[in-house]
């Protein structure tokens, strides 16, 4: 990408080939895309593949370049939403790992006929009844968590609610459709009506339930997304997680995820969520085999569904964690997205997504000191306490398990900017005082302000240990591995 119609190598250099029809290859400039950036444009794909890749036509980022392509974009983070960088007190609950789906990018997931009962091995997952998940909820709730994110493995078992479950029941092979009774398992995930109904405690938010996980709510059934959306939110789901997006251009999902829904099958349903009254987020995972027209047109069809819905409220870009991957097993890359690249995502995502107010960054992805310098890069958003992470853990991820509000409110202003407590939704709000005596969460329905450690502490937790031993156990304990 120079001044004429170039093409770019932001492709691996090692490892499998894969080839593709969609290549970083533009007629734009650099300097033309800068100034169209700089000046509050619309940007075209041309635009933000320039700037993605600075515009290089040997493999690599200019440092130059680079630089003041985040400082447009942090310019652009300021002017959109001000200095505040917000947080939201979460726990994780995944209920299951149980999956056969066989996506190449995870590590999360265990192969489903491993949880039969007539397995006598040893398959190291877990699946949670929903009794246990609400156990999960309440003990969280008393920590003052405001939302519960559960985002699962696509096991067999599991039914939309009963009215599903006896019409896979009714197939003549119900396998053809992904489909086994949990009485061939050892414990049951119960249903996704059950799931969300136990989960939903004293007005907590449930963000849950991403297409992928819709589309196998409705396997089997003559449902829309919206019947299945709709069940749901009786159910008491507040809000859909946009993950499963990975690459939204189907010929990186063919070699990542061919067993997942397609990039409009990932639309429709992301379309009929908003229909219902939900709100979503989305996401980006890049650093495998996609070059940097893919991420952009990820980009572009990230922008062109909030212009239809405006039911986005953030959107996420995670780097993708190889370390303990298929993908980096099977030699398709020997390493993930570079500090550089990271860098132009958070920017690039910014500027290219006018329409989308909230660009998160990921500590759990990039660890605190890069995910700090994110939030000059155009992020805007640190994301939440957690309490637990296995999707990253078991890929390989190296970051913590839990961030207590301590720990925001010094790292935030370390750099300047005003640590802000959020709702899910970011409609409630509530600036820290970062001189207060005591921090801790106050708009979850049980958070009165007392520190997450401090009420672990106080339920029976020895007060000489960390943050991580102390918290992290309340999304965990319930598991069956």
């Amino acid at each position: 990408m120079g001044d004429g119609f170039t093409c770019g190598v932001d492709v691996p250099e090692e490892g499998v080939s894969v080839d593709f029809d969609h290549l970083p290859c533009t007629d734009q400039s650099f300097e033309n895309a800068l100034e169209r950036a700089r000046n509050g444009d619309r940007l075209s794909v041309d635009d933000g593949v320039e700037l993605i890749t600075t515009g290089t036509d040997e493999p690599g980022i200019d440092p130059e370049r680079k630089e003041r392509v985040l400082e447009i974009a942090d310019r652009r983070r300021a002017e959109e939403v001000g200095e505040e960088v917000t947080f939201v007190a979460n726990v994780n609950n995944n209920v299951t790992t149980a999956c056969n789906t066989g996506c190449l990018f995870c590590n999360f997931k265990d192969r489903s006929q491993k949880f039969r009962t007539e397995y006598q091995g040893d398959h190291g997952g877990f699946t949670k009844t929903p009794a246990e998940s609400r156990a999960v909820v309440e003990d969280a709730l008393d920590l003052g968590i405001y939302e519960v994110t559960s985002v699962s493995g696509l096991h067999p078992a599991f039914a939309l609610d009963d009215e599903h479950r006896e019409v896979l029941e009714a197939k003549d092979d119900p396998t053809m459709v992904n489909y086994r009774p949990p009485s061939e398992y050892d414990t049951s995930p119960g249903t996704y009506v059950d799931q969300i109904s136990a989960m939903s405690v004293d007005d907590v938010h449930v963000h849950s339930m991403t297409p992928e996980e819709a589309y196998h709510a409705q396997r089997g059934a003559d449902w829309d997304y919206e019947e299945v959306y709709g069940r749901l939110k009786d159910a008491g789901l507040d809000s859909v997680p946009g993950t499963a997006a990975e690459i939204l251009v189907d010929e990186v999902r063919n070699v990542i995820c061919p067993g997942k829904i397609d990039t409009e099958e990932w639309m429709e349903a992301m379309h009929a969520a908003a229909s219902v009254g939900l709100d979503t987020t989305a996401t980006i995972m890049y650093g495998h085999v996609e070059n940097a027209k893919h991420r952009v047109l990820h980009l572009k069809r990230i922008r062109d569904l909030q212009e239809c819905t405006g039911a986005i409220t953030e959107f996420v870009p995670l780097s993708f964690v190889h370390e303990e991957t298929p993908l980096f097993e099977r030699g398709y890359l020997d390493g993930g997205a570079s500090t550089d690249q990271d860098e132009l995502m958070i920017a690039v995502s910014r500027l290219f997504l006018d329409n989308v107010e909230h660009i998160q960054s990921s500590w759990v992805k990039y660890g605190d000191s890069q995910g700090l310098k994110m939030l000059n890069c155009g992020a805007d958003d640190f994301m939440g306490t957690i309490l637990s992470e296995e999707i990253t853990k078991r890929a390989g991820g190296d970051f913590g398990e839990f961030r207590s509000f301590q720990e925001y409110v010094d790292m935030v202003t370390a750099i300047g900017r005003t640590p802000v407590e959020r709702s899910t939704d970011y409609r409630q709000r509530r600036r820290i005082d970062p001189d207060a005596d005591v921090i801790g969460p106050t708009l979850g329905p049980r958070a009165d302000g007392t520190p997450m450690v401090d009420r672990s502490s106080a339920s029976g937790q020895s007060s000489g240990e960390s943050a991580e031993s102390t918290a992290a156990p309340a999304a965990d304990r319930t598991s069956t591995d």
